[in-house]
């Protein structure tokens, strides 16, 4: 437990956090909307700094991160807790607390110790949201950063414009999952409109952070060609044609669990739809062997970087007929 940062005392004891879009206003004893900051005694505390609820070793691809570090593998933590209360999440058991909250003792130097000793390149902040254990990961970020290892998070992009330029300091690369529109957000999510969350996205890119999107499509919520491209399209002309785009199947969990998954076809159209209005580097997830799991050349369609699951098989970063580069960031710890 540690004091957390991000937050104003008002009378009577009660606090302001500051961390998310979220504002929560916490009376003594109380906690936020994460389930992991409460009031004690007019001062907000995170409850779980230092209390590692999953610790792992993934590939980089998991998160899915397609273009940046490919091929190594990064140091996977989380806690509990979430600032998002999506019906349809796969890891609903840890990120929505309701009283005791659970962990392993894991400090940040054991985090960063860890990974040097087992020759892994760097450390992702994922399966919940970072953001609400802010100060757990940030204090990891700043040493990790110092001994040569990444920093990525995967994040649902909730966050206040602060936190946000503060993280993206020892930032390198994000993974945001954008789920929908305003009624999907405030349907499936908890939250009134996804306004914040295209805000962060931005400061990250303006920041140098490097920036993939993610869209988990829901049939009957996110999954109408008029909702995909608007999408597409703000991610276009707000982030750049450039930038790494994955359309992910639907597997029911939690709440959802008696709807369909994301047919094939449906998520070929979005591939389809996003390479028209010339996003050049699309993906399709969670569809192992499907032609959009690898990297193809935006003009010729030659296989590039060739993927089966969460696995980089092939690397050429250039076609050789057309001549264009694939960007990649991360280089040096690429393996």
């Amino acid at each position: 437990m540690r004091e957390a940062l991000f937050y104003k005392k008002l009378l009577g004891k009660k606090v302001k956090c500051e961390l998310c879009p979220h504002f929560c206003v916490i009376s003594q004893g109380g906690r936020g909307n994460c389930g992991v900051r409460e009031n004690q005694d007019g001062k907000l505390y995170s409850l779980v700094y230092g209390k590692s609820i999953s610790a792992g070793i993934d590939t980089i691809e998991k998160k899915p991160l397609f273009h940046f570090a490919p091929g190594s593998e990064c140091l996977s933590i989380a806690t509990m807790g979430c600032n998002l209360h999506c019906l349809f999440c796969q890891n609903w058991e840890i990120s929505q607390p309701h009283g005791e909250i659970f962990g392993q003792e894991l400090e940040p130097e054991k985090i960063v110790q860890t990974a040097k000793e087992n020759n892994i390149p760097g450390i992702a902040y994922t399966y919940t949201e970072p953001t609400i254990f802010f100060e757990y990961a940030y204090e990891t970020m700043k040493l990790a950063k110092k001994e040569g290892l990444y920093n990525v998070w995967v994040s649902n992009g909730y966050t206040n414009p602060e936190p946000a330029k503060k993280a993206a300091k020892y930032m390198d690369a994000v993974n945001i999952d954008m789920k929908g529109d305003v009624k999907f957000y405030q349907k499936l999510c908890g939250v009134p409109n996804e306004e914040p969350i295209k805000e962060t996205l931005k400061i990250y890119k303006k920041a140098g952070v490097w920036v993939e999107v993610t869209n988990l499509v829901i049939p009957g919520f996110n999954d109408k060609k008029e909702q995909v491209t608007k999408l597409v399209e703000w991610v276009k002309e707000n982030l750049g044609e450039e930038t790494p785009l994955h359309f992910s199947r639907f597997h029911p969990h939690h709440k959802m669990s008696g709807k369909e998954q994301t047919p094939q076809k449906t998520l070929d159209i979005c591939l389809e739809t996003a390479k028209k209005l010339r996003m050049k580097w699309v993906y399709v997830g969670n569809v192992s062997g499907h032609e959009g799991e690898s990297t193809l050349c935006p003009t010729c369609g030659k296989v590039l970087i060739k993927r089966i699951g969460f696995e980089t098989l092939t690397f050429k970063n250039k076609c050789d007929k057309c001549g264009i580069k694939v960007p990649i960031g991360g280089k040096k710890w690429m393996q």
